[in-house]
């Protein structure tokens, strides 16, 4: 039986996001960090999301965590499940751009392919990809969760880096060390990166 109704249609809001952004001040866009577990990610988001709010620019943060708290608590962690996990947060992240918002998104998504058609769903410039780069024995060391630690002994299946794949983004806007860059410099180097796409000092592809 095909649970996919076929008599729908897009309702258009009452602002479009041209009106919305001019209304903002600022252009919306995704802010994509990728990167291990333990590499920074909610660390790096926190920290954007305040420093933009600082700036007035109106932002929210889509941690992956807390995701499968509500809307992906029925998801678990085979390959299918993480692609669908990743279609949802995409999903939700263009949502937001539509209002207007900087959506920060805060997951591993390790799968390239997956993280490319999150992209796909956003026009050129609007989809920044950040690797957060750091080496697989450092957030072990670090280790925030605990769950490395799971994973050797095998209480955790599937885990990424262990006993699933991470695949590298082959090319990021930006490619951020964090092994050997603070959360504060981290976050410079984005912002840095967002003011010269609104300058247009930037490619944006």
């Amino acid at each position: 039986m095909d649970h996919l109704s076929k008599n729908i249609t897009w309702h258009q809001g009452g602002t479009d996001r041209l009106v919305q952004e001019e209304l903002k001040g600022h252009r919306s866009r995704v802010i994509w960090l990728t990167g291990l577990s333990g590499s920074g990610k909610s660390s790096v988001a926190t920290e954007l999301e305040r420093r933009l709010f600082q700036q007035s620019i109106h932002t929210t943060t889509l941690d992956g965590d807390n995701l499968r708290h509500g809307l992906n608590s029925d998801l678990g962690f085979s390959s299918e499940a993480r692609k669908e996990n990743i279609r949802r947060l995409g999903e939700v992240a263009r949502l937001f751009t539509e209002a207007g918002l900087v959506v920060i998104v805060a997951s591993i998504s390790p799968f390239q392919a997956d993280r490319e058609r999150a992209r796909a769903r956003f026009t050129p410039g609007e989809f920044i990809e950040v690797y957060l780069s750091c080496p697989l024995e450092v957030c072990e060391q670090r280790d925030p969760k605990g769950l490395y630690k799971k994973a050797r002994v095998g209480e955790i299946a599937e885990f990424t880096g262990i006993s699933s794949p991470y695949e590298v983004p082959l090319h990021p806007e930006l490619k951020i060390p964090t092994d050997q860059m603070t959360v504060t410099k981290a976050v410079d180097c984005i912002l840095a990166y967002m003011t010269a796409l609104e300058k247009g000092n930037s490619h944006e592809n």
